[in-house]
């Protein structure tokens, strides 16, 4: 509609230039607005399929989990496969900077604002990680896309177990009554925007962040930084009985995606733990600007996260007062 001009708009410009009134300030077309950004796509959890989910993650069943790990090829095509083997996990203080991967020994916020995700997909359990980040719900928890939706699928069961611990869940199991993705990620599964959310419902009468605490977000804060990033790796050579985190300064991914990239050397159910800038060792805090994501098969420990520009606050704001 935006080109179409009627005979009485064309009257009336000529009219205006043979009295000599239309500047060429006037004459020059507005640019175009902005596209508006598309809506996040969000599922509806029932309250049946929420009661399944909170009988269904017994220790031995989120222990036997298997590890949802992404991996994209030289030709950017996703698939599901085994993680490489890896050195023996480390155990290190928490100052050690950069760090390549190694279990969290400096408590503070980041322990209990961080935990497993746990869900069925495809017939099968998996899991993932995620965190729980402040909102006006007091009930949003930031992961991967592909951690609520893959292969055209939502998956189902979905809980977050914050501060998870070999099989316990000291705060308890927080069931999705909605997850959201990206549209980019629902439409094509783009890997730029691989960012997914969690709203959960009340346990025991009281909000997620009651209990658990949050995690600042922010949005449109550039690249090259000090990052700190956390997750809940579950395949060798890691058991997912712990938290874990690598540390260094950020990069843009030069290959494939606008991604952030990290040297790491977490496996599959990192996935959607949370990447911190600003993030203070004493009280294990910063904020939230990416996920863990995806690694290249080509290219060993190193871990990619996206970006989070408008469509990621766009489905932090749905899921918010969702």
């Amino acid at each position: 509609m935006r080109g179409h001009r009627t005979a009485t708009g064309v009257l009336l410009t000529v009219g205006a230039l043979i009295t000599g009134t239309l500047s060429a300030t006037a004459a020059t077309a507005a640019p175009p607005a902005p596209a508006p950004t598309p809506a996040p796509a969000t599922r509806t959890v029932t309250t049946t399929e929420q009661h399944r989910a909170r009988t269904f993650w017994t220790a031995e069943r989120m222990r036997a989990a298997t590890p949802l790990d992404l991996r994209l090829t030289p030709g950017a095509a996703k698939k599901l496969r085994a993680p490489r083997p890896g050195g023996t996990p480390t155990t290190v203080a928490p100052t050690a900077f950069p760090q390549a991967g190694g279990a969290w020994t400096g408590g503070g916020a980041v322990v209990k604002t961080s935990g497993r995700v746990f869900f069925t997909m495809q017939g099968r359990t998996a899991s993932c990680s995620g965190n729980a980040v402040t909102s006006q719900n007091g009930s949003t928890v930031i992961t991967a896309g592909h951690c609520v939706k893959y292969q055209g699928n939502w998956h189902t069961n979905w809980v977050f177990v914050p501060a998870y611990a070999n099989g316990q869940a000291p705060y308890g199991q927080w069931t999705a009554a909605k997850t959201l993705t990206t549209p980019q990620w629902e439409a094509s599964e783009d890997i730029n925007h691989d960012i997914g959310a969690a709203v959960v419902a009340p346990l025991n009468g009281q909000q997620l962040t009651s209990v658990t605490g949050a995690q600042g977000i922010q949005f449109n804060g550039g690249y090259n930084k000090p990052m700190y990033a956390f997750g809940f790796p579950a395949a060798s050579p890691y058991d997912g009985s712990k938290l874990v985190y690598c540390s260094g300064n950020s990069s843009k991914d030069f290959l494939f995606s606008q991604d952030h990239s990290l040297g790491c050397n977490m496996t599959g159910g990192s996935s959607g733990g949370p990447w911190f800038t600003g993030f203070s060792e004493t009280a294990g805090t910063g904020l939230q600007v990416s996920v863990n994501s995806f690694g290249y098969t080509f290219l060993p420990n190193r871990m990619f996260g996206p970006y989070f520009g408008n469509e990621a606050k766009a489905l932090y704001d749905k899921a918010q007062v969702s």
